[in-house]
Order: structure tokens, then C-alpha cells, then sequence
């Protein structure tokens, strides 16, 4: 199938009517079983070369991507609802982000900000001083990565306070350095055999709705969290509290509303410094630019980084001008920190959401694809919960009539999606959770038709 571009009138409709999209046709269309054999090819020297602890969720190889499109090297065109975890928010090769990359790496591709600083950098700064919450003096540094951004953070509110003490959530995900496998809670894949792990990090209780017990609302599990932190760590050895505003790998756990004002509250009577990781849900992908803005709460430090440059490494940690300012010279930083071309992606990136209002977008998305989980749900009684905010949803599969998770379910349905042209994600610490993560520029023809082989995927693994 050649591919061809949409214009804005190409689309049937609603949420990406709008959107220029790129060169890739935006329907899914398969012209071989998957895998086809150019990516067995592949598959075979994969396995001779790259290291088998690096897995990979498709079995096909991509050749291309436009849109909320993949195309795998046998020409198969597969609808993308994971956006590489959350990282092509605003569509794969956007137009506006392509050209600035270009532009970028023809000028220079490096020097290093710590050695010949660069405007790109101190824009992509300003930008996310201006965007991130709070009507206070900020200061951003920038990373490469979101675990790399996390460590920083911790660095800084140590800096800042003199304290040691991280607390963390369970079920959270925070990365898979030595610290950040402290922080995180899941054991398999992420931390089993790879310790010992960095000291001084307590994991609080979270708010868990589908699974706490029945009336425990957001108070009551902030007060719960609370009461742990200060009869096991106390309040005075606490440097920051980190946390997911809505938990990513541990299974798009929204907290009950209030738990997490109430957590930032009790972190500023303390002195202890609030951290939004906002590395999975922020920009525009919940319906706010950053999730945390769902309950009006303002962090002290703000992690972001996978939608933050349209598909090119990058991540920062905003915040405080207080508290950000506290590292000494040359403490924080880093070779690629910062990359010049990573930076005229985020500006593209971000010019897009703006310009584009990809926030409400986002909310649109989420609103559409919450009422089609819904209507799933009332069909298999397997689906014990729908969650999430904007274009971050989940379901959560158990056994019915019971809280026994089912990941063989969740496995089977993905597996079913991924042979029929549609990548869908699992997650969650008991692996009965599937997410979806379509880009926030996805069409409704696209959008509508992977719901279509979601629901057959139902049909047939629950049949």
C-alpha cells in the first residue's frame, strides 16, 4: 500500500481533523503475517548481537512512522498506541519537529552546555519555567533521560535541605539506575539480581482505589502515608517525597482525589520537598500540561521528560529558584545533557501543543476513549476498573467476582492486538493492566478502528 499524505480535510472529523500529518498513510493495513520475514530476518541477528536482557515487547521491526502510524520494514502499517511509552505525544515525525531537528543538526549537533552554552538550551528552560505550575521564581536544568532526571532531583532537594531520606510510593516507577531501582517498586523485570541498591529510601502506601480497602478516600490514605512516613522515618530526616501524580508502570493508578493534596501539604509544613514525576503524563497527554494540575497542586520540583521533545532524548527537572539554585557549580550536568538537537525538538514540541491546543485535545481523547471503556467493561465483567486522565487510560483485568488479577487475560488481548496491526502496552505491578498511550493527534478513523480490534481481542481470548 503506497504511502500518501492526509491534508487536514483527509481526516473524518473531529479530534485531529486540524493536524498537517505527515507523509505515512494514517490506516493500518497488513500485507503479511507478523512478523514478516524481513523482521524474522532481523529477529535472527538480533538475537546473535544484542544483549538478551534488552527485550522488546513487538516482534516486528519499524521501518517508518507518521501520525499514529508504524511501518514495520515488511510494509505493514500498524496503529500506535503507545506512542513509545508515552514519548510521541504529539504524532511521530511532526513536521514542525522534523524541521527544527534538521535545521539544528545542520548547524552543530554538539559542544556541551557545560563548555559552549547555546540559546536552545536556556529557551527550552524558559519554556518550562513558564509552563510548569506555581507563580514563583523558577529555575530547569536539563538531562538525558527520565531516571537520569529523577537522581538530580533527589541530588538537589538533598542540597537543599541537608536531609537524606526519599520517600517513594508503592508501585511506583521511577527508572533502572541504582538509585531509581531503590525508588521503584516492582521487582521483575525491573530490579531482581541487580542489587544491592542505594540506602536511605522509604516506599509510603499508596492510594490505590480499586484495591484499598472500602472507604478509604484520599484523606484517609494520605493520612494512612503520612502516619507511616513519621513513626518509621520522621518527618525531620525527610529531603523530598516523589511521586507519580497518576502511576505509569504500576498500572495508570490514579489516586483518590485529595491524597495527593494532602501529601504536598504535609511535605510543606515540613519543609520536605514535594517532586511531581511527571515524566509519563506531562505534556498534554492527561487533558493539563502536567498531570499534578488535575488537583490544582503545585510542586517544588517538576521531573519531565518523554513527551517533552517529540521522540528525541531529553528530560529536566523545573522548579524553586530556591531550591534548584542550591546545588553548588558543576554539581549537577552531564556530556549530552541538554543536546542541542534534543532541545529544537522540545521547542518544536512544545510550539505544537500550544499552538495546536493539544491540551484540550487530550482531554477530548480521553473523554472518548473512557466512555468506549466503559461500554467495554458493561460487556466482559474481566475489566474491574477503568482508569486514567485525558489520553492515559487503563483497564485493569481480574478474575469477575473476585480481586485476583488476570494477566494471562491482559497478555492474551495484547498479543491478539499486536497480531492484528495495533500496539498496545501492559502494565502494572501484578500485570493485568492495559494502557493506552495513542497519540494526542491521532485521527478518529484510526483511533476508532484499534478500538475495534480491542474489542475483538475481548471477544475472542474471553470466548
Amino acid at each position: 500500500m503506497p504511502d500518501s499524505t492526509l491534508s487536514p480535510t483527509g481526516a473524518t472529523g473531529g479530534i485531529a481533523a486540524q493536524y498537517s500529518l505527515p507523509a505515512v498513510a494514517q490506516k493500518r493495513h497488513l500485507v503479511t503475517e507478523l512478523p514478516g520475514p524481513r523482521s524474522r530476518e532481523l529477529a535472527a541477528r538480533r538475537d546473535a548481537a544484542v544483549a538478551s536482557g534488552v527485550s522488546s515487547l513487538m516482534p516486528v521491526f519499524a521501518a517508518r512512522a507518521g501520525g499514529g502510524i508504524v511501518v514495520d520494514v515488511d510494509g505493514n502499517h500498524l496503529i500506535d498506541l503507545g506512542s513509545g511509552i508515552a514519548v510521541t505525544t504529539v504524532g511521530h515525525a511532526v513536521p514542525a519537529v522534523v524541521a527544527g531537528v534538521q535545521q539544528q543538526i545542520a548547524q552543530f549537533s554538539h559542544t556541551c552546555f557545560t563548555i559552549t552554552p547555546y540559546e536552545g538550551y536556556v529557551a527550552v528552560c524558559e519554556a518550562l519555567n513558564r509552563l510548569t505550575p506555581g507563580d514563583f521564581e523558577k529555575r530547569s536544568a536539563l538531562f538525558n533521560s527520565g531516571a537520569e532526571a529523577v537522581e538530580n532531583a533527589v541530588k538537589i532537594a538533598r542540597r537543599a535541605t541537608g536531609r537524606d531520606t526519599v520517600v517513594v510510593f508503592d508501585h511506583a516507577y521511577h527508572g533502572r539506575t541504582n538509585l531509581t531501582m531503590a525508588m521503584t517498586a516492582k521487582n521483575m523485570p525491573y530490579k531482581d539480581g541487580f542489587g544491592p541498591f542505594a540506602g536511605e529510601v522509604f516506599r509510603a502506601p499508596m492510594s490505590y482505589p480499586l484495591r484499598d480497602p472500602l472507604g478509604t478516600d484520599g484523606a484517609a490514605a494520605a493520612a494512612r502515608a503520612i502516619s507511616d512516613i513519621e513513626s518509621q522515618v520522621g518527618a525531620r530526616r525527610v529531603a523530598c517525597l516523589v511521586i507519580e501524580p497518576i502511576l505509569g508502570e504500576g498500572g495508570f493508578i490514579v489516586p483518590a482525589p485529595g491524597f495527593i493534596p494532602a501529601l504536598a501539604a504535609w511535605g510543606t509544613a515540613n519543609d520536605v520537598v514535594f517532586v511531581a514525576d511527571e515524566v509519563q503524563s506531562g505534556f498534554a497527554r492527561t487533558g493539563h500540561f502536567f498531570a499534578c494540575e488535575h488537583e490544582g497542586v503545585v510542586p517544588d520540583l517538576v521531573i519531565t521528560a518523554k513527551g517533552i521533545a517529540g521522540g528525541m532524548p531529553l528530560s529536566a527537572v523545573t522548579g524553586r529558584a530556591s531550591i534548584m539554585d542550591a546545588a553548588h557549580a558543576g554539581g549537577i550536568g552531564g556530556t549530552y545533557t541538554g543536546n542541542p538537537v534534543s532541545c529544537a525538538a522540545a521547542l518544536a514540541a512544545i510550539a505544537s501543543i500550544e499552538q495546536d491546543d493539544l491540551v484540550n485535545t487530550g482531554r477530548r481523547l480521553g473523554e472518548r476513549l473512557r466512555s468506549f471503556l466503559l461500554d467495554l467493561q458493561a460487556k466482559f465483567p474481566q475489566i474491574a476498573d477503568v482508569r486514567g486522565r485525558g489520553a492515559m487510560q487503563a483497564i485493569e483485568l481480574n478474575v469477575p467476582g473476585s480481586a485476583t488479577p488476570d494477566a494471562g487475560l491482559a497478555a492474551r488481548v495484547a498479543k491478539h492486538c499486536h497480531q492484528h496491526g495495533v500496539i498496545t502496552l501492559t502494565c502494572g505491578t501484578y500485570g493485568n493492566v492495559i494502557r493506552l498511550l495513542p497519540p494526542v493527534t491521532i485521527t478518529d478513523d484510526l483511533l476508532d478502528d484499534a478500538l475495534a480490534v480491542l474489542t475483538e481481542a475481548f471477544a475472542e481470548q474471553v470466548a
